[in-house]
């Protein structure tokens, strides 16, 4: 029997390295992320808040960690809008890149990364929508505007979501992506809300999914960082 291949993808709100203790620690956020074995990560958060936005994570310890940094034409920082995609290991590779401005009262962006993986091509679109019901509305409706004039391609949705209903709001949004099931990620010391969460759309499935609570996630950021294991549907 040959068991099928898999990657993980992980999404990660860093809270521009700041735990709740309040202390910035760069090195206590790569902690946790290479305690996940991810292939690919999304972050949010990742740079600083003020012009020109340096990255929080800064990226020569990522480089020492053999971590690669998609380029999205933040000069300086991580990714773009605080959006930053890394990956590693031998069968990956970038395609293409590209990033979009959503709508909303609040300044807020999603990106794009084509990969090939060895699980196939795959477009990761990582995110952090708006703290206002009607905002995440027209930035979900505005993503998915932007993926149908894309290439066929398996995708998936990952980032914070800001989503605080019990009930399937964002399935309802996105009936193409299928959410994985709810998993509680904020606050990272005793979450309560599911707000960081990982869709897959058509060609895609998840072997397994879940929350990182190992120590010191509890501790890092705000948020704790959310997993799945993705594999081509069957």
């Amino acid at each position: 029997m040959v068991l099928q291949s898999t990657l993980r993808l992980a999404s990660y709100n860093i809270q521009k390295c700041v735990g709740l203790d309040f202390r910035r620690q760069p090195q206590r956020i790569l902690q946790v992320i290479e305690s996940m074995q991810a292939d690919i990560v999304v972050l949010q958060e990742a740079d600083k808040r003020l012009p020109p936005r340096p990255a929080a994570l800064p990226h020569f310890m990522l480089d020492e960690a053999g971590w690669q940094i998609v380029d999205l034409g933040g000069a300086g920082s991580l990714g773009w809008h605080g959006n930053a995609v890394i990956w590693r290991g031998d069968t990956i590779a970038v395609r293409r890149t590209g990033h979009h401005e959503l709508p909303g009262l609040e300044p807020r962006g999603a990106v794009r990364v084509e990969f090939d993986t060895q699980i196939g091509p795959l477009r990761v679109m990582g995110m952090h929508l708006g703290l206002l019901p009607a905002s995440r509305r027209q930035q979900i409706n505005h993503i998915k505007r932007c993926d149908s004039d894309l290439e066929d391609m398996p995708t998936v949705w990952a980032g914070d979501f800001n989503e605080w209903s019990r009930q399937p709001v964002l399935d309802h949004l996105a009936p193409d992506m299928r959410f994985l099931p709810p998993v509680p990620s904020f606050p990272a010391a005793q979450p309560l809300g599911a707000l960081d969460r990982i869709a897959v759309g058509q060609g895609l499935e998840a072997a397994l999914h879940g929350v990182h609570d190992a120590r010191p996630a509890h501790i890092a950021s705000d948020h704790l960082p959310v997993w799945a294991d993705l594999r081509r549907a069957a």
